[in-house]
Parts: structure tokens; C-alpha cells; sequence
């Protein structure tokens, strides 16, 4: 009877498992239907997996708000201007889960869709005007990757259909275009942004760090160093001065190779032509680690 009893445990166990990773976009609206008839509220997560502590972060502050959390783990297609990129991105799903679990194991749902649950085999951005903020930093380096983002968030929130979102810092440009997304289709949704996690050294978190050899790992944090550096040569230098005095540094540095170093005002995201005592700016910069990409910024006022 004892073995017995053990053995039903361990399959309730398995099956609470089972039961709140979701695959099926139906499945998952009928089991979040069914907690919004109780009155409870969704916080909710997208991420593309490969989680780490920063994503663990934006959980926790949506269970703080929330009675549930809904992480979304889907590597969406659209958004990738390289495919190589694509190809090489972690796929780590079991051991996100497992991660989750450290954090709750009753009140996270995790929603890992297939490709065809979103796109229906129509594998293509829509396409959006987000008033020109699609069109700075990433933007203008990254072909479509807005297009992709906007796609793959408005979907999931019309999937989840949650209360609030959370997300990174890290992706300033994209919390300010999730957010002119929201606002432009109505979506009753509330996007909180959150702060930037970082390592110990300061490295901004990121899934692509645990692609990045030793080497490069140890150089990586030199990004925000030099961010902070940055931050207080502003308060009594010109923009110009600052980026000329950022990409002398980064000259100096062979492990990493500076994509760009913007000063831009916060809300349009517009490079700073002249300060202003009104307007709030952030430093944002994009720099290659071999062929790992890093972004990371700063608030500098």
C-alpha cells in the first residue's frame, strides 16, 4: 500500500507538471478563462527561453502584482535578421521549466507553442508604424526586427490576454515600441518595464552570454563600465564628446567591436542634437563579442 500510495504521488506530481506547460493556444485560453471567471488576475512573461535570472526577476514582480504568472517560451522566427542567429539560439525548454519551478510550482503557467500554433504555417510579419521609434538604434541595423517583434507580442497578448506585462530594460527600444503597440491596437493591457538585471561584474543578463567564451565573457563587462563612464562625463559634456570618447575607448578594447553608441532622448529615441533641461536621455550602445551581439544601456538623467 505504501508503494503504492508513493507511486500515485509521483504521477500527481508528473501530471501537475504536464498540466501547466502549455503547447495549444485553445488549451491554454480555456484553462486562463476558467482563473479569470474566479477573479484572478494574469501577469504575464514572453520570453524566448533560455531563462535566467533576469527573466526569474520579471516573474517574481509579476507574482508580487499578480495571483499568476504566464511565461510564454517561443524563439520566434520573425524577428531574426540573421538566420544563423536563429539557428544558434538555445532551445533549453526543460530545464526553463525546472527553473520556474524553483521560483513557484503552482502559480506559473508556461506556454511553449509550436511555430504553426502562432503563425498558422504563415511564417511572416505584419507590418506597423510605430511613429519612427521602429527606425533608431536596432532599427536601422536590425531589417524587420520590429516588424517581427510587434507581430509576435501582439499575438501573444491577444493568446494570453493578460492584466500586465513585464519586461526588461535591457530591450529599452522595444519596451518603448511594445508599448506605442498597446496604444495604437488598444490592448487592454499594463506594460510595466522593469530594471536591468545584471551579473555580479555588471554584464547586463542575457540568454546569448552562455554563448560567449571565456575570453570574451571576461571582456564583456567593459560594456557597462564604459556605460557608466559615459553617464558621468554627461553631466558636463556635450553628446559628441561623449560618443567620440566612447569609441576611442572601444578602439582600445580587441576583444569587442562597437555597432554603435547612441545618446537619444528617452521618448523618441531620436539621437540628441542639443540638451535639454525637459527631456530625459539614455545612453544605449550594441557591440559584438566575436560573433555574439550585445546590447545593454543606461539612464543618464
Amino acid at each position: 500500500m505504501q508503494i503504492a500510495s508513493k507511486i500515485l504521488c509521483l504521477q500527481a506530481l508528473i501530471f501537475i507538471t504536464v498540466l501547466n506547460v502549455f503547447h495549444n493556444k485553445s488549451e491554454l485560453s480555456h484553462h486562463l478563462n476558467s482563473l479569470k471567471v474566479k477573479g484572478k488576475t494574469l501577469g504575464f512573461v514572453p520570453t524566448m527561453g533560455a531563462l535566467h535570472e533576469g527573466h526569474l526577476a520579471l516573474v517574481k514582480k509579476g507574482l508580487s502584482d499578480n495571483d499568476y504568472v504566464i511565461t510564454s517560451i517561443f524563439v520566434n522566427p520573425t524577428q531574426f535578421d540573421n538566420e544563423q542567429d536563429l539557428v544558434k539560439y538555445p532551445r533549453t525548454l526543460e530545464s526553463d521549466v525546472a527553473l520556474l519551478k524553483t521560483v513557484n510550482e503552482t502559480k506559473i503557467m508556461v506556454y511553449a507553442p509550436t511555430i504553426e500554433d502562432i503563425y498558422n504555417h504563415n511564417v511572416q510579419s505584419e507590418r506597423f508604424n510605430f511613429d519612427g521609434l521602429e527606425n533608431e538604434m536596432e532599427g536601422a541595423f536590425r531589417t524587420g526586427h520590429f516588424n517581427g517583434v510587434g507581430t509576435i507580442v501582439k499575438r501573444l497578448f491577444e493568446i494570453v490576454k493578460p492584466h500586465r506585462a513585464y519586461f526588461g530594460e535591457k530591450d529599452f527600444q522595444q519596451l518603448q515600441i511594445i508599448k506605442k503597440l498597446v496604444a495604437l491596437y488598444d490592448i487592454p493591457v499594463e506594460v510595466i518595464g522593469c530594471a536591468i538585471h545584471r551579473a555580479s561584474d555588471g554584464l547586463a543578463m542575457s540568454s546569448r552570454n552562455t554563448r560567449l567564451t571565456k575570453e570574451h565573457r571576461k571582456a564583456a563587462p567593459f560594456i557597462y563600465k564604459t556605460l557608466k563612464s559615459a553617464k558621468i562625463k554627461f553631466g558636463t559634456k556635450s553628446a559628441k564628446y561623449v560618443t567620440e570618447w566612447v569609441e576611442k575607448q572601444f578602439k582600445k578594447q580587441p576583444l569587442l567591436e562597437l555597432e554603435y553608441f547612441i545618446i537619444a532622448d528617452t521618448e523618441t529615441l531620436k539621437p540628441l542634437k542639443r540638451k535639454s533641461t525637459k527631456k530625459t536621455y539614455r545612453a544605449f550602445i550594441a557591440a559584438y563579442a566575436g560573433d555574439i551581439r550585445l546590447i545593454d544601456n543606461i539612464a543618464l538623467n
